[in-house]
């Protein structure tokens, strides 16, 4: 039996995931904080940042990007299928790249935020939502690579 098909089926699961995560933040959680009083929602997002980067979210979120580095060499290597190329690249710039690119930058910018000074209710609100558009981008993108990877896996 190949390596192909675990790694395959990591892949899969571990970019559902973190689609799932990704959705939950655009569509509920961030909305959540925005609606709270002044800058209450840029102290609690600020937590959230904090927290999100631990071993446990860093793990699945570049975890998976290295395992589709694996795949994605694999696949180069061997049969080409474009589907799991096409989850690979999804993956790699859609979720990784805009991560690094994107939501890290404004993540460090509300870092840099004081909610008690005046004018910070706007910039966290004008942050919260540049950041859940990049963030529905990165859902939408490990959505399709973890898509492609299921369609690929039938190949």
């Amino acid at each position: 039996m190949s390596a192909r098909p675990p790694v395959l089926v990591v892949a899969t699961v571990g970019s559902g995931l973190v689609a799932g995560a990704f959705a939950v933040f655009s569509l509920m959680v961030v909305p959540a904080l925005t609606a709270l009083p002044g800058a209450a929602g840029a102290t609690a997002m600020q937590s959230v940042n904090r927290t999100a980067v631990r071993p446990g979210f860093m793990t699945l979120l570049f975890g998976i990007a290295l395992v589709c580095l694996v795949l994605g060499g694999a696949e180069l290597a061997g049969s080409r299928r474009p589907a799991v190329l096409t989850g690979v690249a999804l993956y790699l710039f859609g979720v990784v790249g805009v991560t690094v690119l994107a939501n890290v930058p404004l993540n460090d910018a509300l870092a840099r935020l004081d909610a008690a000074a005046p004018g910070a209710a706007e910039a966290w609100r004008e942050n919260a939502g540049r950041w859940t558009r990049w963030n529905t981008v990165r859902s939408l993108a490990a959505t399709g690579a973890a898509t492609a990877f299921l369609l690929g896996s039938a190949d």
